[in-house]
């Protein structure tokens, strides 16, 4: 059965901005892309699978702090990713995704269906060309690995509830489990790959 939306997509965006006390929605970040400092250092930073971040192998314990990194997170087209200022970067090791998609919402805009991505750090972002859906399967388990583009280069690997709620939605067509936003469609899978 597809889930149908009956929210529309600025009622859904109040109500992300009330549940979730720090959701982010739109906002302005620093231009990342634009500064190139020639100082570079690995100061131990990493982000592990599960979403938390690191520091010489302790865990930031401060929830404003991570949201701060995040803002100045950049993913090279080589693949390392960087906190960066216009004066130094910092390599972060990135243990599978940046961030975790927490919550999957189905909406309306524009008469179509809008599946709106939340992260772990409250960023909420509407599955679109921009921010295309995208499942990686593992060769040898045959498990679904889901990521949205959330900006940049950068991906939330959608948390397994978060997933379960994405397969709730999709239409099976041809044996292929697909859902829509923005007029988009999306692959996320065969119907055996689910079962």
């Amino acid at each position: 059965m597809v889930s149908q939306p009956t929210t529309d997509i600025e009622q859904l965006n109040k109500t992300l901005q009330a549940i979730i006390p720090n959701a982010k929605g739109e906002r302005k970040l620093p231009p990342v892309d634009q500064w190139n400092p020639e100082h570079c250092a690995d100061i131990g930073m990493e982000i592990r699978k599960d979403g938390s971040w690191w520091h010489e192998g302790t865990v930031f314990k401060r929830q404003k702090l991570v949201d701060l990194f995040s803002t100045i997170l950049r993913k090279d087209a080589d693949g390392s990713t960087y906190l960066v200022t216009p004066y130094e970067k910092v390599i972060v090791h990135v243990e599978d995704a940046h961030f975790i998609g927490v919550r999957i919402d189905l909406a309306r805009k524009n008469d179509l269906p809008v599946i709106v991505v939340t992260t772990n750090i409250g960023e909420s972002v509407e599955v679109s060309a921009d921010h295309p859906l995208r499942v990686e399967i593992d060769p040898e388990t045959q498990e679904p690995s889901p990521y949205v583009l959330i900006r940049g280069r950068l991906e939330a690997k959608l948390a397994r509830p978060a997933f379960y709620e994405l397969v709730d939605m999709a239409e099976e067509k041809n044996g292929e489990l697909l859902v829509s936003s923005h007029g988009e469609t999306f692959s996320i899978g065969s119907v055996s790959e689910q079962a």
